[in-house]
Parts: structure tokens; sequence; C-alpha cells
């Protein structure tokens, strides 16, 4: 008699920045649920304390309705999985305490997730890729991976700050608000789309790797110059970094020679981003894929996707050593999962 495998049902928990999200996932990759809450400052960026006490107040009601949506009980789990890096510490830590509880009183394994891995493998389920280049742009993250000789390997990343974080940078400093529902890339990419003239800005690739500051120094100077149209600085900011990132992603194509990419990260709702980084893939007979926004920006269904991968070969972390890692390369993590 056959013996029969039980379907793993696995909950996941990301907290790595101002999301604090929990996704339900059963071994055959079917979504039972997804739910998150996000932390909103009052002024600026990302407080790490404030994000996270905002992830333990809400910690609660996020779990309770991700077990409505999915309609199970925490006594169906087999698996906690929780995002363990890279990300800010404080937020890691929220997260990471409650996965150790969880996983303790129901008495089941616990995974530690790669934040990064999480965007790639959720990708990879959503689209259908198996073996893409990835060009992974957020708020905190720019690089390009691929699989290569057993890992994930980097091709290309920022060398300073991320472009998700460029952006939002810039809207602020022009005036716009972060809502609810709206993102400030969001905002900023309305009014480029209502921008005509490209002014001159830095444009700094150097060879694999972008520089982003010097570009956003100059963008904030003309702004308050005075003399550009607000649209104008938007187009050409937005023009000259989704410029610098499809370049080095060209670049890691032509190396690689997959033929499939994925595009994935918060940014990548960016429709102008999108349009330039098919066509490179066109150009390269690559077959071009989006995440759907839901699962392209940092949520709990990737973390526990990659958490049920990484336990089907074995892979599961003690309690008592499942530290935190602030800064997780996405090289450093061993994918068995992937032939």
């Amino acid at each position: 008699m056959a013996k029969t495998v039980k379907e793993v049902c696995c909950l996941g928990i990301e907290s790595t920045a101002d999301d604090f999200g929990v996704g339900i996932l059963n071994s055959n990759g079917k979504i039972l649920a997804n739910v998150s809450d996000c932390y909103l400052p009052e002024t600026g960026g990302i407080h790490p304390r404030e994000a996270a006490r905002h992830h333990a107040e809400v910690s609660s009601q996020v779990l309770r309705e991700a077990f409505q949506n999915a309609g199970i009980r925490p006594a169906d789990l087999t698996l906690i999985a929780f995002s363990q890096g890279p990300g800010l510490g404080p937020c890691l830590r929220t997260g990471a305490t409650i996965a150790r509880v969880l996983a303790a009183y129901l008495g089941i394994p616990l995974v530690g997730v790669n934040h990064s891995i999480g965007h790639i493998e959720i990708g990879k389920l959503m689209t259908g890729a198996k073996d893409p280049v990835t060009l992974y742009v957020s708020g905190g993250n720019t690089l390009i991976s691929a699989f290569d000789s057993g890992r994930y390997r980097v091709f290309g990343e920022t060398l300073d700050i991320a472009l998700g974080n460029c952006l939002d940078v810039f809207a602020r400093e022009i005036g716009l608000k972060q809502k609810k529902h709206v993102p400030l890339g969001a905002s900023l990419e309305q009014l480029a789309a209502k921008g005509k003239n490209l002014i001159t800005l830095p444009y700094v690739v150097k060879g694999m790797d972008i520089s982003l500051s010097g570009l956003l120094t100059a963008a904030i100077g003309l702004f308050k110059s005075g003399e550009y149209n607000i649209e104008d600085l938007c187009f050409s900011l937005q023009e000259n970094v989704f410029s610098m990132v499809t370049e080095i992603t060209e670049r890691a194509i032509a190396h690689t020679e997959k033929k499939e990419v994925l595009l994935t990260g918060g940014v990548a709702a960016n429709r102008r981003l999108q349009s330039m980084i098919e066509v490179i893939a066109e150009e390269h007979d690559s077959r071009f894929n989006v995440v759907p926004l839901e699962f392209a920006m940092d949520n709990g269904a990737m973390i526990a996707w990659t958490g049920i991968l990484a336990h089907a070969q074995g892979l599961s972390i003690p309690i008592e050593k499942s530290f935190v890692r602030l800064r997780w390369r996405l090289e450093e993590v061993n994918t068995p999962w992937i032939e």
C-alpha cells in the first residue's frame, strides 16, 4: 500500500519593514489567506521602533483575519515560517517572536526565510516562471539575481540607496503624502506621466551596479531652485533610475542567457518600468513576467510558500537558534529545492 503524504499547511509572517503580513498556503501552492497591515509614519520615512510597535499592536487582528479567510484553526497548521532577514532589526524581531510563540505552542517546525528569496519564489509561483533573471525593486532593495551554480546569485545591485527609497524621498521633498492605499511611488508616477521634457540628471552605472544618491541629491536641488516644472522633474527622475536598472538587467540577461525575466517588489507596479523591462526581454527572446501587486509588495504569502519549499527539503530551525539576520545576503542562502 502506497504511503500517503500529508499536505503541509504553512503560516508565514512577514515583518521586515513597514508591513506586518500573514499568509497561509498549502503544499500545492494554494493561497488560503494573505492579510497585511501597513505602518504609516506621520512624517518622514520608516521609524524602525515605531514600526515594530505597530506590528505588535496589529498582529492579533491580522492573524485572526488570516485564519478566518483561510477557514482553518491554528491546530490545522503543520509549519510556521517567518522573515528572518534582511530587514530592520526591531521589525524583524517582532515577527520572529510571534513566530516562535506559535511554533512552540503548536509544537510544529519553524523555518526562517530570506526575504529576498521569498519575493523570487512567490513570483515564480504566481507567474509560472521556472528559471528567471529577477529584477527586485522596492523601498529597501534593488538587485538583479538569477540561479547559477547551486544558489541564487546577485548579478547587479545598488551601491547606496534602493530605487524605491530614492523615489519616496523625492516624493516627500516635493510635498506628496503617503496614504493608506496609495504609495508615494504611485503618486509620483502620476505626476511623471504628465512630464514632457527630459532634464539632465546624473546617470551612474558602475559595471553591473548603480548609484542613486547623487541623482537624488541633484533632483532635490533642481526642485528647490524653482526653475523646473515638477512634472518634468518627476518624469526625468523616473526615466533615469529606470534606465539604469534596465541597463544592468539587460546585461544580466545577456550574460546568463535565461529565457525568462521576472519583475517584482513594490516598484514593479510602475507601468513605465514594466514597459522598459518588457522591451529588453523581448529583444533577448525572453518571456517577461510581472508579479501581481498583492504579491509583489511585502506579504506573508511569500514567506509561507518559501517556508514550504525549504521544509520539503528538511530545512527548519530550532527556536533557540532562530536569531534574525539584518544583513542576510541572498547568495548566502542554501536552496536545495531548486534543481
